[in-house]
């Protein structure tokens, strides 16, 4: 039987459209790929928005925390004078269950309002907890979703160790963890694999290290370039 490797679009299509964008995650959708990253931050006034950095100033012409502007202030703001910066509903929306959504908890507080989400999605819009993945670095957030729903799949980020991942990933029923490629080797893809996780990383855009990885045999391969994949 042949390996089969989700092909997971980073941030949507980042390596042709602005990050986190709609036009982004469509951009994707239009390459046909099985799932979507991206990432949220709590804004002051309470939604949930799709960018991933802690500050406004890589990306847009404002300035400071995400974190402390509203939603109305926020989508003042332009993504390389042509974008605006979308909640996850309206990502949501946009994708509408045509693949996987992996959800990366970025920011400070973003847990309970993403279970919020996620469940509404699910009770009234048709979609089921296996449609999302939600992901971080941050232990303390994935133990809050694990807390407050443990349907909701959990994937561990790691760019230090796949088998501290694995340990995490045992306390809170994890699916999945998120290794960084330069992590990885058959081996302990294998092993992570045995132990009943799925194996997904990031972010691989070459065509060397992207063939390495589907070698390795893990099951996604999270790309700016997803069409590559």
């Amino acid at each position: 039987m042949k390996h089969s490797c989700l092909k997971i679009g980073h941030r949507g299509a980042k390596g042709y459209i602005a990050e986190n964008t709609i036009e982004s995650i469509q951009k994707a959708l239009d390459f046909g790929v099985d799932g979507i990253e991206l990432d949220v931050h709590l804004c002051a006034s309470g939604e949930l928005v799709v960018f991933h950095d802690f500050t406004l100033d890589r990306m847009t012409n404002g300035t400071g925390e995400v974190s402390k502007l509203s939603l109305s202030e926020l989508k003042q703001l332009k993504i390389n004078n042509q974008f605006t910066i979308p909640t996850l509903e309206e990502i949501l929306d946009v994708i509408d269950k045509k693949c996987l959504l992996n959800i990366e908890l970025k920011g400070k507080n973003t847990t309970s309002k993403t279970c919020e989400i996620v469940q509404k999605y699910i009770k009234t819009k048709g979609w089921n907890y296996q449609d999302f993945i939600v992901s971080s670095f941050q232990h303390h957030e994935l133990e809050d979703v694990f807390e407050i729903d443990k349907q909701i799949p959990l994937g561990v980020l790691s760019k230090a160790s796949v088998d501290d991942a694995i340990e995490f990933a045992q306390t809170i029923n994890a699916v999945a963890i998120h290794p960084n490629y330069a992590l990885l080797t058959s081996e302990n893809v294998n092993r992570a694999q045995t132990k009943g996780y799925k194996v997904y990383t990031w972010t691989v855009n070459d065509d060397d290290t992207i063939k390495r990885m589907k070698n390795y045999k893990v099951d996604g391969i999270i790309s700016d370039v997803p069409d590559r994949l």
